[in-house]
């Protein structure tokens, strides 16, 4: 009997969880337009350099804020603006943590933001997009292009609000944005991977 219960018990989650990821998925065309603005909790920037050409080292900022303005129907008048706080940068070293936050590197006491404004959104077929815009970082403001890929739209069922979701990919010199400590010993290009949530404000 206790064999049934909990077969049944598996059988209801597994359904449930088909359920759940089958009213999810949809295709980049379906998503509903508006105005979202970050959900901070799933939005994170990953970060990589080379470590004196041996190795990569990796670590993250949080704390995003700002806003997406979608049309599916027209995406290539969608907006972005999007800002991340310095002060949150985290590595698995936590002396290296600090360092990062200092006058030599990010500066994180003058220069508590890095953000990113749009300028143009060319789409490129299968959820894909190109994004054209202008990070401003430590201070310095460049151009930077994300290209960007739909991951799934639909009811976060934690918080009950409709959320749109993408992944993205960059890379920049940091030595263009002034940051120049143990150029080139510590990689100059720096790997950016975006995971980022928005909610579609009412």
């Amino acid at each position: 009997m206790k064999n049934i219960l909990v077969v049944g018990a598996l059988s209801a989650t597994l359904a449930a969880g088909a359920a759940f990821a089958q009213a999810n998925v949809k295709a980049p065309e379906d998503v509903k337009a508006g105005v979202y603005q970050v959900e901070p909790y799933h939005t994170q920037v990953l970060f990589s350099v080379s470590h004196f050409g041996l190795s990569n080292f990796s670590g993250v900022l949080t704390g995003a804020s700002g806003t997406l303005k979608l049309d599916p129907a027209k995406p290539e008048n969608t907006e972005l603006e999007v800002s991340v706080d310095t002060a949150s940068v985290l590595t698995p070293v936590e002396k290296l943590t600090g360092e990062l936050k200092g006058a030599d590197w990010l500066d994180a006491a003058k220069f508590p933001k890095a953000t990113f404004v749009s300028t143009k959104v060319t789409p490129a077929g299968d959820g894909e997009a190109t994004i054209a815009g202008e990070l401003t970082l430590h201070g310095v403001t460049k151009p930077v292009v994300l290209k960007a890929r739909f991951v799934g739209a639909g009811v976060n069922p934690m918080t009950k609000g409709y959320t749109v979701g993408f992944d993205g990919h960059a890379a920049i010199k940091r030595t263009d944005f002034g940051v120049t400590k143990y150029a080139p010993m510590i990689g100059d290009t720096v790997d950016l991977t975006i995971n980022a949530a928005f909610e579609m404000q009412q």
